[in-house]
């Protein structure tokens, strides 16, 4: 009877480990991947597709054409049964839980983003993890430009234009070099904006970029992006952010509307619930890729902590979280498991790195291959030629390489996908933040979680001011409701202040659909206005 071979996750782990079996096992195993998209996202070039250089479906394969052979199941996994050898996961439309059986189980679920750790990071901050990041970031950098060109206040000017990158490894140094020229070769289609007005910052916990390069190739990188005006600021971090502002571990205050976290790679929930001993937030596996405790459990890729060599201790004993090393952990997994299979002894996992190659835009980068390092254009050139070549699938290929010569002569400015408007949101103000002024386009009901701020409205027939305190528990902004669709006052933070935003939309779904919701907004309208509301009735009209 063929062996069921199950892959968590769809990622350079779960893709590559899935081909090396259907080619060393064929038709001896039922091999299955489950992944919660149906495509295969090749991760490197998510910094071009924020910048546009490359359209995103250019950087995503469909797993069913890259695995003949295998079957392929959209589907979000739940939890992981290994006494039982079962994964239940949530499909379908009705995300039905549905059990699925396995012989051997491999676990390539990579590693999730978790900011929560600084105040503010988490809610105002764009990630570079995964193709709808990319996108998203390509709309808001666009729309800051939009925004910028058109604002008559030169504070709201300087924070559109005003660009932060947090984290300097490989994914931050290369968005944030694509992000410069994505900007550069852009601002000739926004006359009201100088590139002098343009400040992209590199914030960098540790005292050096690219730690996984020679120093000396680290030293040209940081002075490549100074020399296009770039700041870089090593060992500094961040210790809150606003939606206008990033304070530093050293006290600066940067003016932004802009920031992009690379940092903060957490293991996936699934991974955390797993019945398997982990160390550092990864499984940890022996050096035949095996999870350590379980039967017939593999895993490999960013989410397992692979030994080197015996008795590994220090961070370079264990294999890095990177591509390559995914693609060569793959082939070593299905050998073992067709080892383990015919009960033959099994090979431990050994690879030499065979360089590493970054791209810090505008034609140039930096490369160590074989022992030999490359800088400027030729380094370039040779970090497009090898994840070219390393792309899976032909078409793709092509289609990247078409993308990257049409871009040499142009780059379009049209904004595609809108920002999202999500119903609801949090966001943080720093003590003095501007909230909203009188006359500002109503956006929602604000409720104070922590803080506080202050509310400044003159009284329409005797002009005067009146002044009131809000804090925790409390809303503001209500009046949109009635479908006043401009502010009548004037709101500050009075001391560092998180609230929750709901769009006059959501407020009357929510209040329509949810008593208890519905009951303490017609109380307070009641109480407050002498209104007696009714959520069905709707709220005013938008205009």
């Amino acid at each position: 009877m063929a062996q069921k071979i199950l892959i968590l996750g769809g990622g350079f782990g779960g893709m590559f480990a899935a081909r090396e079996l259907r080619k060393r096992l064929g038709g001896r195993a039922e091999i299955e991947i489950i992944n919660n998209t149906n495509y295969f996202v090749f991760q490197p070039l998510l910094p071009e597709v924020g910048a546009g250089s490359i359209t995103a479906m250019h950087a995503v394969s469909p797993l069913r054409k890259l695995l003949r052979g295998v079957r392929v199941r959209k589907a979000r996994i739940s939890s992981v049964d290994t006494d039982r050898k079962v994964v239940t996961v949530f499909q379908g439309v009705q995300r039905r839980p549905t059990e699925v059986t396995y012989d051997h189980l491999v676990v390539a679920l990579g590693q999730g983003v978790d900011l929560t750790r600084t105040p503010g990071l988490a809610d105002h901050a764009l990630t570079m993890k995964t193709l709808d990041d990319a996108r998203r970031l390509r709309a808001h950098v666009l729309e800051r430009l939009e925004h910028a060109d058109i604002t008559a206040l030169p504070e709201v000017k300087r924070e559109a234009l005003t660009f932060c990158i947090v984290g300097a490894g490989f994914s931050g140094i290369e968005t944030a070099g694509e992000l410069g020229e994505m900007i550069d070769r852009a601002l000739g289609d926004y006359p009201n904006i100088k590139r002098s007005e343009i400040r992209i910052v590199l914030i960098k916990f540790m005292g050096r970029v690219l730690a996984e390069l020679p120093e000396t190739l680290a030293t040209y990188a940081q002075k490549t992006l100074e020399d296009r005006g770039f700041e870089v600021m090593l060992n500094t971090g961040v210790k809150s952010a606003t939606g206008t502002s990033l304070e530093t571990t050293t006290g600066e205050i940067i003016g932004t509307r802009t920031i992009v976290a690379t940092i903060g790679n957490t293991p996936s929930p699934v991974v955390q619930e797993m019945p398997l001993e982990t160390r550092h937030g990864r499984i940890a596996v022996n050096r035949h890729l095996q999870a350590q405790g379980a039967e017939n459990v593999w895993s490999l890729g960013d989410c397992a902590l692979i030994p080197m060599k015996e008795d590994a201790t220090e961070r370079g004993d264990f294999a890095p979280p990177t591509a390559q090393f995914a693609v060569r952990e793959a082939r070593c997994l299905a050998q073992n498991i067709e080892a383990a299979i015919a009960c033959r002894p099994l090979q431990p996992f050994e690879y030499t790195s065979q360089g590493a190659l970054a791209s810090l835009g505008a034609h140039r980068g930096v490369a160590e291959v074989w022992g030999m390092t490359f800088r400027g254009y030729p380094a370039w050139l040779l970090w497009r030629a090898y994840y070219l070549s390393f792309l899976p699938g032909f078409r793709t290929r092509i289609t990247v390489l078409l993308n990257w010569f049409i871009d040499g002569f142009s780059r379009s400015t049209v904004q595609i996908r809108a920002e999202d408007n999500n119903g609801a949101r949090y966001v943080h103000y720093r003590a003095g933040d501007r909230v909203f002024e009188a006359g500002n386009r109503s956006d929602g009901v604000y409720s104070v979680i922590s803080g506080a701020v202050e509310l400044r409205i003159a009284d329409p027939e005797t002009g005067e001011e009146r002044v009131s305190r809000i804090g925790p528990g409390e809303i503001f902004g209500d009046r949109v409701i009635f479908g006043k669709m401009q502010r009548t006052g004037t709101v500050r933070a009075l001391e560092n202040t998180q609230v929750l935003v709901l769009r006059r939309e959501e407020v009357a779904k929510i209040a329509t659909g949810f008593a208890p919701f519905r009951d303490y907004f017609q109380r307070h309208m009641k109480e407050a206005y002498g209104v007696e509301w009714n959520p069905e009735d709707g709220i005013g009209p938008d205009r």
